[in-house]
């Protein structure tokens, strides 16, 4: 990149301060007393009957806590006498395999050994009813062969859609565990009707399957556990929107209305489904909403991540980095079964993080005023990032931030890797 690089070495990046988010950081302290204390509602665990098998699910996204809450769950289960199993409910992620879908568990530690139980990982489905829209309703077979299902998910906002269910339990129940088919009949009228869709799917479920409750995790924006609780059936519908407002109302995002450039130092399924959180940075496959941002650098996948590179597509500009580690086979089901491509697309691959950022920083029109640039690590962790200096009025003016009062040069080494801040 020899030309690429003499067109960029004069783009100088701008200083920095460090910014601290001050962020809800209400949370569970004895995780394990908090899913036994949710057991005990009326509804719940007392449904379960001593000799039975549970079938309870684990989703591909990382959620806090997670081995702990699924393993205080089975000791409950065999608590009670019953034989405790997890499932991978995460539709076509992991590349529609079992064992990618085992693997991603894994990556999150989600183990037999950590969890206490057997894992049984398949892409095979059954068919257990049709939508009231007229679709068929497919679920994990292993899971219908239990005795029970308990779907244990996150309740957040969703990417691409908005409704009273977005992710949860009813999309857990319509998307997760319907695996890549039963997923691929959800989406396939795509997305503007997926507030249909999620409920339609998750009522057949409920009604039609031996679901006898729902354990619902609402994490705050630090990422930590806020809220588990016990949902009986008959209460899901009725509580997973109260669940969502509360999840909506804990989020982060870059707290600005217009930024010109946003660096994201990576992204993942485990960070979010589509890689960075469209909820954060207000770019989505089909619109802008704030905070509008005009480029997108994205600078490496995450570790947990693997080779999904989904998300991406979002990005303006990325680096060598993350297309050499970008697998099409892990990547692409995903897109084929939700029907959006933009996500997987390939922006422009600069050789190195610092021509990712000079590039960004370069295909801006300058109109007299400094540029507003915004450097995070990713979507999941807004508790700290970095703003350039062009922002301090904006900084002072939000009750919510504060700076150290210190100057920062983001520092590269001689490749042109980012090695991290240096105060000046």
């Amino acid at each position: 990149m020899g030309v690429v690089k003499d067109l960029l070495q004069d783009v100088a990046i701008p200083r920095f301060y460090k910014v601290s988010y001050k962020l809800d950081d209400t949370h569970i302290q004895d995780i394990p007393q908090a899913v036994r204390d949710a057991l005990k509602r009326e509804g719940t665990l007392d449904q379960i009957k001593s000799g039975s098998t549970v079938c309870f699910t684990a989703s591909s996204r990382e959620i806090a806590n997670s081995v702990l809450i699924l393993r205080t769950f089975a000791e409950e289960l065999r608590r009670v006498g019953a034989t405790p199993y997890i499932v991978p409910a995460m539709g076509s992620h992991g590349g529609a395999t079992a064992e990618g879908q085992r693997a991603i568990l894994e990556h999150y530690g989600i183990t037999e050994e950590a969890c206490g139980c057997e894992i049984h990982a398949t892409m095979e489905t059954k068919k257990v009813g049709v939508s009231a829209e007229g679709l068929d309703v497919c679920l994990d077979a292993f899971a219908l062969s239990c005795d029970y299902i308990v779907p244990v998910g996150r309740i957040k906002p969703h990417t691409d859609f908005h409704g009273p269910f977005e992710s949860g339990i009813m999309k857990m129940m319509a998307i997760g565990l319907g695996k890549q088919y039963g997923a691929s009949i959800c989406h396939q009228r795509g997305f503007a009707n997926m507030p249909v869709n999620i409920p339609s799917f998750g009522r057949t479920a409920l009604k039609n399957c031996n679901i006898p409750f729902a354990i619902g995790i609402v994490e705050n924006a630090l990422h930590q556990t806020h809220t588990i609780r016990a949902i009986p059936n008959a209460c899901i519908e009725a509580e997973e929107p109260e669940l969502l407002l509360l999840a909506k109302s804990l989020m982060a995002t870059v707290p600005f209305e217009k930024v010109n450039v946003l660096i994201v130092e990576q992204i993942g399924k485990e960070i979010s489904g589509n890689g960075m959180d469209p909820n954060v940075i207000g770019r989505t496959y089909n619109g802008r909403e704030r905070p509008f941002v005009d480029r997108i650098g994205v600078l490496d996948l995450s570790p947990k991540t693997g080779s999904n590179f989904n998300g991406v597509g979002a990005a303006d500009v990325t680096t060598r980095r993350v297309f050499d580690k970008s697998s099409f086979e892990e990547t692409y089901p995903n897109a084929i079964t939700s029907l959006i491509m933009e996500y997987v697309r390939i922006p422009v691959v600069m050789e190195t993080d610092k021509l990712c950022v000079q590039l960004c920083l370069k295909a801006i029109p300058y109109l007299g005023e400094p540029f507003k640039v915004v450097w995070i690590k990713d979507t999941l962790h807004m508790g700290e990032f970095y703003a350039s200096e062009s922002l301090i009025e904006e900084i002072k003016a939000n009750p919510a931030l504060s700076i150290d009062g210190r100057v920062y040069q983001a520092v590269f080494d001689e490749e042109g890797a980012f090695v991290g801040f240096q105060a000046d």
